[in-house]
């Protein structure tokens, strides 16, 4: 070892000096035993575009007047520094000597320079993470192997752990010829094939004993063979999710009782190309149960009444995950409301309360539990804060707070308030509850924001009714109209104060168009959650169907409302009770074969009682919770106060018995929300609703022509008269499942509606919202209520997505396929793509 050492410093030595004599004036060569001393009169540097010379010079800590000796260590000990920084390619070193003073030159050569990095045969998200995440690249960084070599395995480790595990990466290098002043710079570019995922075909375990291997593999949310139970799931490895599956398989060992199921190893071995096997070896140990279950700590509550609480009696099988949820130590239990042991006692303003199961006896497959409980003194809050909130006022997120100054501390009103703030819409879902004890009993809370834009711009076109209809329309969400005096304010508009105003124009030349208001103060007053709403609108539909054509009837439509909504404590804080009161005048000229009535005025004076209960955690995409709406509307009975005589076609014309238009409608409906998946995902969504339009006195001139139901298609007919709802059926055209309920248009008095999606989202950022859907539907409509039966029902399959964009809202496209006939006797209504905006009940 030795003799290498010494041959490897003659020939380094000799690489300096015994070149470079020929190449310069005089270079003395002396004994390498009797080195000679020289004095050392200047140093250069050379080939270098990047690093001050004087910096390479000062790195190898060589100083202009030392006394060196030639041959010696002081030159090699320079080179030496110079490659092990790893910025050069080559390093020489040239020595010239006259007398007793020695010249010293070192000509490098830099490693290229990186001016820009490429990543080919990826997707622009992926080429995003993968630069900006991942691999952190920084540009004119210098060019080695080991850079080169450790982004090929970051690029490879970023898509086998998604699963493709033959991903291949090479690389390219081409000279940057868009650097004029250097010729150093390249473009590198990484060439990425991943190839297609490899798909798991068979899963093994090894270890377990009780455990059947069908439960085990039931178990891992992510991780599935393919086989044709598991058609709808993919089987595609995934190392990520693996690796979370294989916690979730020890939960789930745990909660069976297996307390000292263990992972031990997992391999994969080749099948094919594309598929793979996994072998997972566990270690399963023995079945454990409950014995004796104490408390210590606890002064507040009784043993009694905790082990009611826990629910947990002796004898039962331990399990660990399940203890842990009742005790409040998951998380997952404090977002969803659920009370357990931490909650009573947290929201009674326990904040520093700590709870800790401890096994104090394992005896057999017996286990005695101790659970000890440090209470801790009652918390009250000092002082609320917020922060992020840079378009909504502070009093208006503060009054939607459960959580105030002076009063203890609840963790469920604090949970409570971030559902509140978050259903104002003007907020992502990152809300964070910053809780800061500031001394012994006080407690700060601050609510960490980020605001998202809200307000809305249609510029829309649509098919209804056989013709286009364009239309305009601007929703302010966040509008503040106490300020709307102040010049200072428009920014654009006055906002901040949460109300919301809506307009909306419709046309399509001649012969349509409407104008829509609408104005909602969610706290009127104020001091109370009391919604004020009011709205008008305006409509007109003539006979001129092309724009050269003159009009010759028309019929108008002219309405008003305003509504109440109270907020109710009772039977608990999601429930509004709302009332309105309406009216609408139709205004008929020479409308003749379009409806029953030709000339004239008809009326409509009602009233609505409507109870309605949200709980869903979020406005666009809801994981949990639900939305309930029963509602009531009616108008004064006028046919009470009437004779039969009155509605008899030989005593009145309709204009008189249509003059004030008398009906009551009920409607309800529920949706529910519910996460298939621990990260909450995927959803399913189920829907019911129900509507009916009743009459007063069973005559047909007392029934109104007005205000029924057109059910089929999309629910966006394009245009609106004669006070029809539409209806939304995905599957069916426009309308098609509606009976002409008379001569006067298409409508039914009565309709109901089941639906079921299941949801996954694809983007869920603050700006957009992305997710699609497979749904079942089934509905129907009818002429009244003889004719209604829930259950005969018109059946529908299909797919679709929906997109939220800040400034447009809610778009979803949806493709369905009706298995059932519109009217008897015609083909089942098959194939339908249907457009949607906004969102609906």
């Amino acid at each position: 070892m030795n003799l290498r050492k010494i041959i490897f410093s003659l020939v380094l030595v000799m690489s300096v000096f015994g070149v470079v004599a020929q190449e310069r004036d005089t270079l003395l060569m002396t004994n390498y035993l009797n080195p000679k001393k020289y004095i050392l009169k200047d140093v250069k540097v050379s080939g270098v575009n990047f690093i001050n010379p004087n910096l390479i010079i000062s790195s190898m800590g060589i100083i202009k007047g030392d006394t060196i000796d030639l041959p010696g260590a002081y030159i090699t000990n320079a080179i030496q520094k110079l490659w092990s920084q790893n910025y050069y390619s080559d390093v020489k070193a040239f020595v010239t000597v006259a007398q007793d003073s020695a010249y010293l030159e070192f000509v490098l050569k830099e490693r290229p320079r990186v001016s820009t990095w490429e990543i080919k045969g990826v997707t622009p998200s992926h080429r995003k993470k993968l630069l900006d995440e991942v691999l952190k690249l920084r540009k004119s960084a210098d060019l080695s192997d080991y850079t080169i070599k450790n982004n090929i395995n970051s690029i490879k480790k970023f898509y086998v752990d998604r699963g493709f595990l033959n991903v291949d990466v090479t690389t390219t290098q081409r000279n940057d010829t868009i650097q004029i002043n250097n010729t150093n710079f390249v473009i590198l570019t990484f060439h990425v094939d991943k190839k297609e995922k490899v798909k798991i075909k068979e899963i093994f375990f090894e270890g377990q004993k009780d455990l059947k291997e069908s439960q085990l593999k039931s178990a891992m949310k992510n991780t599935k063979e393919k086989t044709l139970r598991n058609f709808f799931k993919t089987a595609k490895f995934n190392k990520v999710k693996f690796d979370a599956d294989k916690m979730i398989l020890i939960d789930y060992m745990n909660s069976k009782g297996y307390r000292d199921a263990t992972f031990i190893s997992d391999s994969l071995y080749v099948i094919n190309e594309k598929r793979v096997g996994l072998k997972i070896k566990l270690y399963e140990g023995k079945k454990y149960f409950y014995r004796n279950i104490s408390w210590t700590g606890n002064v507040k509550y009784t043993k009694e009444q905790l082990n009611k609480l826990l629910n947990t009696k002796r004898g039962e099988v331990y399990d660990k995950k399940n203890l842990y949820n009742r005790l409040g130590l998951d998380g997952e239990s404090i977002m969803k409301g659920e009370m357990n042991i931490s909650s009573i006692y947290k929201d009674d303003g326990h904040l520093a309360f700590k709870i800790e199961p401890v096994e104090t006896v394992i005896s057999g497959d017996s286990i005695d539990i101790d659970i000890r409980i440090s209470e801790g003194k009652q918390y009250r809050i000092n002082d609320v804060r917020i922060s992020g909130n840079t378009r909504t006022n502070d009093r208006v997120i503060r009054r939607e707070l459960d959580s105030r100054p002076g009063e203890l501390y609840s963790q469920a009103l604090i949970v409570n308030s971030l559902r509140r703030i978050s259903s104002m819409g003007h907020f992502t879902d990152q809300i964070i509850p910053d809780i800061q004890p500031i001394s012994d009993g006080l407690v700060d809370v601050k609510f960490i924001l980020e605001e998202r834009p809200t307000d809305q711009l249609e510029v829309s076109g649509g098919w209804g009714g056989g013709m286009f209809v364009a239309s305009v329309g601007v929703t302010f969400n966040n509008v503040a109209m106490r300020n709307i005096f102040k010049k200072d304010a428009w920014t654009p508009y006055p906002a901040g104060d949460n109300q919301k105003l809506n307009l909306r124009f419709q046309t399509n030349g001649s012969y349509y168009s409407s104008f829509q208001f609408s104005f909602l103060e969610p706290w009127l007053g104020g001091k109370r959650p009391n919604s004020l709403n009011v709205s008008s609108y305006y409509s007109r539909q003539t006979d001129a169907y092309y724009a050269f054509q003159k009009a010759t009837a028309s019929f108008s439509t002219i309405g008003v409302s305003a509504s109440f909504g109270k907020r109710l404590s009772w039977p608990d804080p999601f429930f509004v009770f709302t009332t309105s009161v309406n009216y609408q005048s139709y205004l008929l000229d020479n409308w003749k074969n379009y409806f029953i009535i030709q000339d004239g005025q008809s009326n409509i004076i009602s009233f609505q009682a409507q109870i309605s209960r949200n709980s869903v955690d979020h406005p666009i995409y809801p994981r949990h919770g639900s939305e309930f709406r029963v509602s009531a509307t009616f108008t004064p009975p006028y046919s009470m106060f009437r004779s039969d005589d009155f509605y008899n076609d030989s005593v009145n014309d309709k204009e008189d018995y249509y003059k004030w238009i008398e009906y009551y409608k009920i409607e309800a409906g529920y949706k529910w929300h519910f996460p298939m998946l621990a990260e909450d995902k995927l959803v399913l969504m189920a829907r019911a609703d129900f509507g009916y339009l009743g009459h007063y006195k069973n005559t047909k001139n007392a029934m109104s022509p007005f205000e029924g139901y057109s059910v089929g298609g999309d629910g966006v007919s394009g245009y609106d008269i004669y006070g029809v709802s539409d209806i939304a059926l995905r599957g069916y055209s426009d309308g098609a499942l509606t009976p002409s309920a008379n001569s006067g248009g298409d409508q039914a008095k009565s309709y109901t509606r089941y639906s079921v999606e299941l949801r996954y989202p694809f983007v869920m950022e603050s700006s957009t919202s992305v997710f699609g859907y497979v749904f079942a539907e089934g509905g129907n409509a009818y002429k009244g209520w003889r004719d209604f039966d829930p259950f005969d029902l018109k059946k529908s399959l299909g797919v679709g997505v929906k997109l939220f964009l800040p400034m447009v809202g809610m778009l979803g496209i949806d493709w369905g396929y009706g298995f059932d006939s519109p009217v008897e006797g015609k083909p089942k209504s098959g194939s339908n793509f249907h457009f949607s905006i906004g969102q609906t009940f």
